[in-house]
């Protein structure tokens, strides 16, 4: 803080110089974890050979659970994640030690034919989801620089609040067509309109993570056995260790009715074998998320052989409960319909709010003259702003047009995406600011619009026989998609960016604007 100033002209440069480090990268993990609220519906789309037709939780459990039987030979873990009616398909996945076939294998299984499904290969939702926490990088990178963004967005968020003293008047003084005004107005507007919702998030996007980035307490209490811990805070099973007999399994439909008399009617969503058709085994089943706010609560543990329960966590403490219940908040699998799209206006919102502070940032420091600096945070947020969303476009695009049987499909969508996002980074490099700009817009317009036309092409499943059929999925997909196209194409009318930044016209003149952190 230079002498003299006082709490806000230090806030000001914290809000300004620890927001833009991070900025690029909080737009990212806002705009892919807002589109994640959609995860599920997202996989749908992009497997329309599944038929949304799901079969009853106890008929889907047997079934998955036998279809475990064929493929699990070996395994020391089968894992089930249960369909719902969001989801018709299960997820299995299967763990081996050692021995014939993978050491991890997954397969989506369809409960109602009883085969493995015969849907092309794709990350679905998947993709986005975890790119919003992981960013597709190796190890734990990404996990930590996503923490480390977090924290900014925190100290972004409150800083912000004392340096706008205005900030709550001015949300009700919005002013259009006003250049630079305007779009202070618009990230003054977004970050009240959504102000508890940045903060929940933000600060329970840390906390889902907090077992990585504080990991010392865990290390010093239980050395060497993190999967103890987890037992221990009611967060999962040990698996046992192999008695070396083997032994049946036990009916799964009898536990299934046990735990929902125990639990009042919730269902279950996850199924955990541990030792399977070993004499140790054990079966643990989760509380669905789409019945309860807290994720991954109650859990209760049966032996596999006999089925007798040998653990219930029940009331679990309150660190425990207050850990799982931000979980789930930061996730939503809880919301209904109405409540979902709800929570995606309010990540749109923050995505928006991130925007239009990168885009106030360079507009603020463009008139003092064109530095090395000012020139790459200009393409930065081309190749950002405009270039994710191109990016997902393309993404969705692959999956329409990639050979259904083509090997290796679901990583050549993935490759595609950062195919065209990389292509989005080069491309200022050869145009001008407000060229880059437009053409980028216009090109993710284009390329959202054209998603209904290939989903009436190569499925015939266009709009209209979508809202026909009262196929919410497509239908929600597909106008989603037309929208996002419309906005696309009205910034690309208005020249993008250059709207945003648009003050003068000659750079030397005065400005009456005021300063981007005032």
């Amino acid at each position: 803080m230079k002498p003299g100033g006082g709490l806000r002209q230090a806030m000001a440069g914290l809000h300004i110089w620890g927001g833009l480090i991070f900025a690029w990268l909080l737009y990212a993990v806002f705009l892919t974890g807002t589109l994640s609220y959609f995860r599920d519906e997202i996989s749908l789309w992009m497997c329309p050979e599944i038929p949304p037709v799901a079969t009853t939780p106890a008929d889907a459990a047997a079934r998955s659970v036998a279809r475990l039987h064929e493929i699990g030979g070996g395994a020391y873990r089968w894992l089930v994640d249960l369909p719902d009616e969001r989801n018709p398909v299960a997820r299995l996945a299967v763990w081996r030690e050692a021995g014939p076939g993978p050491r991890f294998q997954r397969e989506a299984f369809d409960p109602a034919t009883g085969r493995a499904s015969t849907a092309r290969a794709t990350h679905g939702g998947d993709f986005l989801y975890y790119f919003h926490f992981d960013l597709h990088m190796p190890w734990r990178l990404g996990r930590y620089l996503v923490g480390l963004a977090a924290m900014a967005m925190l100290v972004a968020i409150l800083s912000g609040v004392i340096v706008h003293r205005r900030i709550f008047a001015d949300f009700f003084a919005f002013r259009l067509g006003k250049g630079q005004r305007s779009w202070l107005d618009a990230h003054n507007a977004t970050g009240v309109l959504a102000l508890p919702y940045h903060l929940v998030i933000t600060w329970s996007g840390l906390v889902t993570l907090m077992f990585l980035y504080l990991p010392g307490g865990i290390e010093r209490a239980f050395p060497d056995d993190r999967a103890a811990f987890y037992a221990a805070a009611g967060q999962g099973q040990a698996t046992p260790p192999a008695s070396g007999r083997t032994a049946p399994l036990v009916e799964i439909r009898p536990l299934m009715r046990e735990a929902e008399r125990r639990w009042g009617g919730l269902r279950v969503g996850r199924i955990d074998v541990r030792r399977p058709l070993d004499a140790n085994a054990r079966i643990e089943l989760t509380a669905s998320d789409a019945d309860h706010l807290a994720h991954g609560h109650p859990r209760l543990v049966f032996d596999g052989v006999d089925g007798r329960l040998l653990s219930d966590s029940g009331r679990a403490s309150w660190v425990v409960a207050s850990e799982r219940t931000l979980y789930g908040l930061h996730l939503g699998r809880f919301a209904d319909p109405a409540l979902r799209w709800l929570l995606f206006c309010l990540g749109v919102a923050g995505t928006a709010m991130v925007a239009t502070g990168l885009l106030l940032w360079a507009a603020a420091r463009r008139r003092r003259g064109g530095r090395f600096g000012h020139r790459l945070v200009d393409h930065l947020n081309v190749a950002t702003i405009a270039g994710l969303p191109l990016a997902i476009a393309g993404f969705f695009l692959a999956n329409r047009l990639l050979p259904a049987d083509m090997p290796g499909r679901a990583g050549w969508e993935g490759n595609i995406f950062f195919a065209v996002w990389a292509a989005a980074a080069l491309h200022p490099l050869a145009r001008t600011r407000t060229q880059a700009w437009r053409e980028q817009l216009w090109a993710g317009a284009a390329a959202y619009a054209a998603l209904p036309v290939l989903d009436a092409l190569t499925t015939g499943r266009g709009p209209w026989v979508s809202l026909l059929q009262g196929d919410w999925v497509f239908t929600g997909f597909q106008l989603s998609a037309l929208v996002t196209a419309a906005i696309l194409a009205w910034l690309a009318l208005r020249q993008g960016a250059r709207a945003a930044v648009s003050t003068i016209p000659s750079p030397t003149a005065p400005s009456r604007d005021p300063p981007a952190a005032t």
